[in-house]
């Protein structure tokens, strides 16, 4: 059994209220050593049910009770028509909710980019637009220069005070190198890109002062 014909066939909802026959429950137990999705959705369905029956004991107000005789399944046995309904619709809210946190973790985030070119003169502000929270990527054009051997940047906030910093190798073509800035601390405001060439022997000499707009978007 793959993952997709675990979700096909319920499998996990299923396999919690023991309706599996025996050759798919342990198609399933095998899949569950390969599924991490799919065994946290158990584990987490199992303490779920855990509390929920610590609450239920311990309330006056509701007239359920455990069955005093435990059948061989455990607690899988719990899970019969006077809960079943409630706790399996409880469950999938939370197998649900946390199916998409998964998803979330695992999908490419893409991050909002500016392209800034270090050779060209001018001071136009390049505008850069993050979500809010969230940081954003540079992608810096250096230009082809024998005489250095590695580039310095540093980026300073709207009140100067430096907010990244990082040394590039240099290239011997054209060459574009992408730069994350974390959204820890980012503000709205106009920041400034310095770039430093540096010589083999250590000498640093400033290249270009740019402009960088940074527009928080909401």
């Amino acid at each position: 059994m793959n993952h997709d014909e675990a979700l096909q066939q319920r499998a996990t909802e299923k396999y919690l209220l023991d309706e599996l026959d025996p050759a798919l429950r342990d198609q399933f137990e095998e899949h569950l050593f390969d599924c991490q999705e799919c065994a946290l959705d158990v584990r987490a369905a199992a303490m779920f049910v855990e509390q929920t029956k610590v609450v239920l004991a311990e309330s006056p107000a509701n007239e359920v009770r455990v069955p005093a005789a435990v059948p061989q399944r455990g607690w899988l046995s719990w899970l019969r028509p006077a809960f079943a309904a409630p706790v399996l619709a409880m469950l999938l809210v939370v197998i649900g909710y946390q199916n998409r946190l998964l998803r979330e973790a695992h999908e490419p985030q893409v991050a909002t980019w500016a392209s800034v070119n270090i050779a060209t003169r001018g001071t136009e502000a390049t505008v850069v637009k993050p979500r809010q929270g969230e940081g954003f990527n540079l992608l810096v054009n250096l230009p082809p220069d024998q005489s250095y051997a590695t580039y310095t940047l540093e980026l300073y906030n709207p009140t100067g005070k430096l907010q990244w910093a990082g040394r590039i190798p240099a290239a011997s073509s054209d060459d574009a190198r992408s730069i994350y800035i974390s959204g820890t601390g980012l503000e709205q405001g106009n920041y400034t890109l310095d770039t430093n060439g540096v010589t083999a022997t250590g000498q640093s000499s400033k290249i270009s002062s740019k402009l960088i707009e940074v527009q928080i978007q909401k």
